[in-house]
C-alpha cells in the first residue's frame, strides 16, 4: 500500500469524526475527548488545529483517507499524535505515515504518550526511533479511569 500525507481537507472531516468514533480505537488511544460523539466540539476542534502553527496531515493509503497525523506544542515541548482507521491496523500505514511525517518536521526533540498497553502505538513509535523517556498516570476519558501511560521522545 502507497502511504502519502497531505493537507486536510473540509472533507476529509467526516471521516475523521467516524474514524474517531469506533469503540475499539477509542479504548486503544485511551486519552480522547470527553464525549467523541460531540460533532460540534469535533469541528470546533479542527477549525482551532487548522490555523494553529501546527503541522496537521491527512494520511492517505493508495489514495483514500486513512487517518491523520500532527506534530503539535511549543518548540522544544513538541508532540506527534496519529489515528489510523482500525480497517488499517497491522498494515504498516501508522508506521510509515510517521516517518513520512517526521522527514517533513525535522524539529527535535519530538515527544509521543501512549496508554501503556498500546502495544501497537508503541511499537509504531520504537520504530520511528523514539524511546520511552517516563511513565505517567492519566485519567483516561475513553476507558473512564486513571490509567498508566509511558512518554517517548525522539531526540535526533
Amino acid at each position: 500500500m502507497h502511504i502519502a500525507l497531505r493537507a486536510v481537507h473540509d472533507s476529509d472531516l467526516p471521516v475523521f469524526f467516524r474514524q474517531m468514533n469506533d469503540p475499539e480505537a477509542l479504548r486503544m488511544a485511551a486519552f480522547t475527548p470527553a464525549d467523541p460523539a460531540d460533532r460540534d466540539a469535533f469541528d470546533e476542534h479542527w477549525q482551532k488545529i487548522r490555523t494553529s502553527s501546527d503541522i496537521v496531515r491527512t494520511i492517505l493509503g493508495d489514495g483514500d483517507v486513512v487517518g491523520s497525523a500532527a506534530v503539535y506544542g511549543e518548540p522544544g515541548e513538541r508532540e506527534v499524535t496519529y489515528w489510523i482507521d482500525r480497517a488499517y491496523w497491522g498494515r504498516g500505514v501508522a508506521t510509515a505515515a510517521l516517518r513520512a511525517l517526521l522527514a517533513e518536521v525535522r524539529d527535535r526533540p519530538l515527544y509521543a504518550r501512549a496508554a501503556a498497553d498500546n502495544t501497537g502505538s508503541r511499537r509504531v513509535l520504537e520504530k520511528c526511533g523514539f524511546v520511552t523517556s517516563a511513565r505517567a498516570r492519566g485519567f483516561a476519558p475513553a476507558r473512564g479511569e486513571v490509567i498508566d501511560e509511558v512518554v517517548l521522545h525522539l531526540a535526533e
